[in-house]
């Protein structure tokens, strides 16, 4: 057996670095947010038996220097606690990997029971082996006897089991942080192999820390998303700016999953490999983005990809291969750098914009008209956050326009629908389609609302003061208003400083299929009901009505949509279903009132069909609502 002095082939520099550095990783993660998961607190525990195996690979070699009666009971014990500590970080390391890999419980268990097996073991070899004189010993003169190394042995198993897991289901975590992993893991065996071949033992614990680093930046520090392999949008961001600053074209490629868009919906896990695997297979240095919930944008450079016209059709032929499989609703986006947007570093709005025009499972080329439409889109956004900082319910950007109804009770105009506009200075007028998603979308909605009602609260109390015959005006509102505790008290604070009565106002509000909206919308509906506001029904026959939740509500109007006095046209079926309906609502106290008159057919068919108030380009188009005079009729004593 060979013989050496033990202190020499030890310095405590390698161990107070790994303290160092393991202190730092503390602050850091305590400056910084991270998600409190179960994998962060194995991190955690796998920090802290690193700063304590290295404070007890100290000790024990202080204890051994301090030694000068040949007994080592002190340093054999600490030796065995700094092994059980090192062990302790291999096995924390598997339960790691495993969590990560989301393991069903029969592949979790077996590989376990084989590390704790491995754990054990090892400890329980080396306690005897060191007890019984067989293992490691020092002589009294200081020199130590080689005898079995059970810590070379029970590194291998761990090593053994943790390559078995990270090969034998490597597709279950995205391949960029396995090389990761890999990568960190080979430098540990080189170093521990060259201080093996020169007889040291000071960078044992360091081999130890280069794994945890390694988890540190992949997924505790950055922002990958270890499933799908995606990165954040504010790496996406620097991303861009790298390339806009360097001059370097890329491609770029989005998916939208709206039916997952929503918090707390979890791609399925076979979808999320599909993702992974597009990330990986069709481009070269590819990098994915993972923007919200629903919403990836994959990023190549373009120089790298020569040939990316023919990667773009084989991405998309494989993608509507999935596509049969999952049948989930998509849009996709595929367009090259723009140096405007670029520069702007705006292509999360940019794709966000597009994606408004969309039809659902479709794909888009980005063009340059694009561009055009989403500088015109920033401009609107700009102007609409400065109304509703401002919040002048005066703003004269906005403006008010209507559209008489005919009240066929009265055979006269004495009805109308309150619409918006707006008049901006750089582009002039926007229709409602343009910039109500917007508004919605940032939360400035109930602002335009508040102004356009107090518009409309002016004009009615014009027109009762010069003598006009007002029924009512209708607003419509926006069910994200709902939302707002100050909702009906924004309402009634306009009306009442308008001095008009509640009952020339009605509010138009659309039927929402959400549950919570639904119990807003109830709630307030019964609100402004119990004010002396008329409800109206808005676009009733498109898309989603719940017979059901109508009668909940208590509505006074219910407006039938112009698809449904297209439909009444079509064939004697759908004519009778829509007059069934309608009659339905009229033996129930509901009055109906049809949209999209254009005709006198259309007339003709409305008045059969129950119809109380007709509305439509037959008697006019949206008019300023200054100019409602035209068609509202005076008071006999008052034209007197």
């Amino acid at each position: 057996m060979g013989q050496q002095l033990y202190f020499d082939n030890y310095s405590p520099v390698g161990d107070i670095i790994v303290i160092a550095i393991s202190m730092v990783m503390i602050i850091l993660v305590a400056t910084s947010y991270v998600n409190k998961t179960k994998n962060f607190n194995l991190f955690l525990n796998m920090i802290f038996y690193l700063v304590a195996a290295s404070m007890c690979d100290m000790i024990h070699h202080v204890l051994y220097t301090n030694v000068d009666d040949g007994n080592y009971t002190a340093v054999y014990v600490v030796r065995v606690i700094y092994h059980a500590v090192l062990f302790s970080i291999l096995l924390l390391f598997i339960v790691y990997i495993v969590e990560l890999q989301h393991l069903e419980t029969h592949r979790k268990v077996p590989i376990m029971i084989i590390a704790s097996l491995i754990y054990l073991t090892v400890i329980i070899t080396d306690i005897v082996t060191t007890v019984m004189g067989t293992g490691f010993r020092l002589n009294k003169n200081g020199t130590s006897v080689s005898g079995i190394n059970i810590f070379m042995f029970g590194y291998i198993a761990f090593v053994v089991e943790i390559s078995y897991l990270m090969i034998a289901y490597r597709d279950r975590i995205y391949k960029k942080i396995m090389n990761g992993f890999y990568g960190t893991m080979f430098v540990s065996f080189l170093v521990l192999f060259a201080q093996g071949r020169h007889g040291q033992s000071s960078f044992t614990v360091a081999t130890f820390l280069f794994p945890v680093i390694g988890m540190f930046y992949l997924i505790h520090s950055t922002s990958y998303d270890i499933e799908s392999g995606a990165v954040n949008v504010m790496a996406m961001q620097d991303l861009i700016k790298y390339n806009y600053n360097k001059k370097k074209d890329f491609l770029f490629m989005s998916l939208y999953l709206p039916d997952y868009d929503a918090e707390g919906k979890v791609l399925p896990a076979a979808l999320q490999s599909t993702i992974r695997r597009f990330a990986s297979e069709f481009f070269k240095m590819a990098v994915l983005f993972q923007i919200s919930n629903g919403h990836v944008i994959l990023v190549a450079p373009k120089n790298l990809n020569p040939d990316h016209e023919n990667r773009l059709n084989k991405i998309l032929n494989q993608f509507h291969i999935e596509y049969d499989k999952f049948q989930m609703d998509y849009k996709v986006i595929i367009g090259e750098s723009i140096e405007e947007i670029s520069r702007k570093n705006e292509y999360v709005s940019f794709i966000s914009n597009i994606h408004r025009k969309m039809e659902l499972n479709s794909v888009y080329i980005v063009g340059i008209d694009d561009v055009d439409e989403f500088n015109k889109y920033e401009y609107i956004l700009e102007e609409l956050t400065d109304i509703y900082k401002k919040h002048d319910l005066n703003d004269t950007r906005v403006l008010a326009y209507c559209q008489p109804v005919f009240n066929i009770e009265t055979g006269r105009y004495d009805t109308a629908e309150a619409l918006m506009r707006l008049k901006l200075p750089d582009i002039g007028m926007v229709f409602p389609d343009q910039f109500i998603p917007i508004a919605e979308e940032h939360g400035f909605i109930h602002v335009l609302t508040e102004i356009i009602l107090k518009k409309t609260c002016d004009e009615i109390k014009y027109l009762m003061d010069e003598g006009y015959d007002v029924n009512r005006i209708s607003v419509n509102v926006s069910v994200m208003e709902l939302r707002d505790e100050e909702f009906t008290s924004d309402i009634d604070k306009i009306i009442e400083e308008s001095s008009i009565p509640n009952e020339k106002i009605a509010v138009e509000i659309t039927e929402s299929r959400n549950d919570s909206d639904f119990l807003l919308m109830k709630n307030k509906i019964e609100e402004l009901k119990d004010r002396g506001i008329k409800l109206y029904l808005d676009d009733f026959g498109t898309g989603y009505s719940n017979m059901e939740r109508i009668m909940e509500l208590p509505f006074d109007i219910i407006k039938f949509d112009r698809s449904l006095v297209l439909a009444s046209d079509s064939d004697e079926r759908s004519e009778k279903m829509v007059k069934s309906l309608a009659g339905m609502f009229s033996e129930l106290n509901y009055s109906v009132l049809y949209e999209g008159i254009e005709n006198d057919g259309d007339e003709k068919r409305c008045i059969n069909m129950s119809a109380s108030y007709l509305q439509g380009y037959k008697y006019s188009r949206p008019i300023p609502i200054i100019e409602l005079n035209k068609f509202f009729t005076k008071l006999p004593d008052v034209q007197k």
